[in-house]
């Protein structure tokens, strides 16, 4: 399937609620979602634009044909977020969000990665480099756009059986990116529920402890690892070996 049929069918390809994020009732805002639309292939950018332009509670403020021109658009429109292509011209995907949300004056967009193939290394990185979750091409364009409304909410979006995949393939990167020693042990057992895809709300029930330690617990563990979100600490779990590929919890 080509890039172009973006959001023509499921294709088999893991939903948004599979994140345990999107099912945990993190709604749209009240007000619409900006959006921005970085891809290089210009069919794909348009098809893109048009079909989300049409779905409710987003409103797409421009596009980009690479890297480059995504953080100047962003930085010069301010959207909610970014929907970033990983491979594109000039700078990729991965710089590209690394440099916006570094040089972002005021709250950066979020940025979701979007890609043609589940495995794909890139995304993996990106991830790495603060990107709130990732998406596939060929997932229907409801739920593209549901991914942009949870990640403009605050949530993120993991879809943790491809995420194993993607860091299966891939040499685990040490102990050095997690200092296991700073985290204590219920810290330890919240990222490895995060890392599973369960909402916050989802942690408390498995522990049976309240909402606010939850949110207190992923707090720390974003301090102490020096991750940008969510995604990035379950990543750095992965590539260190706390969370070891085919964990399910």
């Amino acid at each position: 399937m080509s890039d172009s049929d973006a959001g023509a069918s499921g294709g088999g390809a893991p939903g948004v609620a599979a994140s345990g994020t999107a099912a945990s009732g993190a709604g749209a805002p009240s007000a619409s979602v900006t959006l921005l639309i970085a891809d290089d292939d210009e069919v794909t950018r348009s098809g893109l634009r048009t079909l989300l332009a049409a779905q409710p509670g987003i409103e797409v403020v421009g596009e980009a044909a690479d890297g480059v021109d995504a953080v100047e658009q962003a930085l010069r429109l301010r959207p909610d977020v970014v929907l970033m292509d990983v491979r594109m011209p000039r700078r990729n995907g991965i710089d590209a969000t690394r440099q916006l949300l570094a040089e972002a004056p005021v709250e950066a967009p979020k940025v979701v990665v979007i890609t043609t193939f589940e495995n794909d290394g890139y995304v993996t990185a990106a991830l790495g480099a603060g990107a709130s979750g990732f998406v596939l091409k060929r997932l229907p364009v409801r739920q593209i756009a549901e991914a942009v409304r949870v990640v403009a909410a605050g949530e993120a979006i993991l879809f943790p059986a491809a995420l194993r995949r993607m860091v299966a393939a891939r040499p685990l990167d040490s102990a050095e990116a997690l200092p296991r020693a700073a985290l204590t042990g219920r810290e330890e057992e919240v990222l490895r529920l995060m890392a599973t895809g369960l909402s916050n709300p989802e942690i408390a029930e498995t522990l049976t402890v309240s909402l606010e330690t939850v949110k207190t617990h992923v707090g720390n563990v974003l301090t102490k690892l020096g991750a940008q979100n969510r995604t990035h600490a379950v990543v750095i779990a992965y590539e260190s070996g706390l969370v070891v590929p085919g964990f399910t919890g």
